[in-house]
């Protein structure tokens, strides 16, 4: 990252936190789903999870940390706890699953995020989706049968990246004319919780965590 994009992001982590500390933290805590423990008069404590770790916000100063040592968490983290925070309204799931394209202002962006985040996993996996399941399963995705995801014939595992923000992994499988087919959806409820930018961002970062997962060695029965 850029010392300027570094700046730039740390500026606008700052923006959102003096927005965020002026609203009432219980009312935050209900919008995020988190839990608030009151550490003094006017200061506390959420308590949530991201990408299934436990994590810690701190009232007024809004620093996120990990919960088991205390540590900072990454300025890309900063911002995306800060961004849920400012966003989250306590919208209900939508109990449907959207792509990219329809989130607002999505399909101008599409092409680009198709390419960062389904094209990754095509590079990373091919045909393979075998290694597919095993990194699915070691980044902890949940299996969902098509009556629940509501896609035929697609293999579909939900990752939650902050507790009211699910995302889709689908791997549709390839045949002798066309390859395997991959994609990262949304919650429609999304917009209530992210900008649509912040959410291409997400649907990145998950394809980067499933490809680092990759095994090394070939599974059998894999493609190539």
């Amino acid at each position: 990252m850029a010392d300027s994009d570094a700046s730039h992001i740390s500026q606008r982590i700052d923006e959102l936190r003096e927005v965020v500390r002026q609203r009432d933290p219980e009312l935050l805590a209900e919008r995020t789903a988190s839990q608030f423990a009151v550490d003094g008069e006017s200061k506390g404590t959420f308590q949530l999870e991201l990408w299934g770790r436990p994590v810690t916000v701190s009232f007024p100063d809004l620093v996120a940390r990990e919960a088991a040592n205390q540590q900072a968490l990454s300025v890309s983290n900063q911002a995306l706890l800060m961004y849920y925070f400012h966003t989250a309204d306590g919208m209900p799931s939508a109990r449907k699953w959207v792509s990219f394209s329809e989130l607002p202002d999505g399909r101008f962006y599409d092409q680009a995020y198709q390419g960062y985040t389904g094209g990754e996993l095509r590079r990373s996996f091919a045909d393979n989706l075998e290694a597919f399941q095993a990194a699915i399963e070691l980044l902890g995705g949940e299996a969902l049968p098509p009556d629940v995801s509501g896609l035929m014939g697609a293999l579909s595992f939900r990752f939650w990246a902050l507790p009211r923000v699910p995302l889709l992994t689908v791997a549709w499988p390839g045949d002798e004319d066309f390859p395997s087919a991959y994609q990262i959806l949304f919650d429609a409820a999304v917009p209530h919780y992210l900008p649509t930018d912040v959410c291409a961002i997400l649907g990145s970062m998950l394809a980067r965590r499933l490809s680092a997962k990759r095994p090394i060695t070939p599974l059998s029965g894999g493609g190539g």
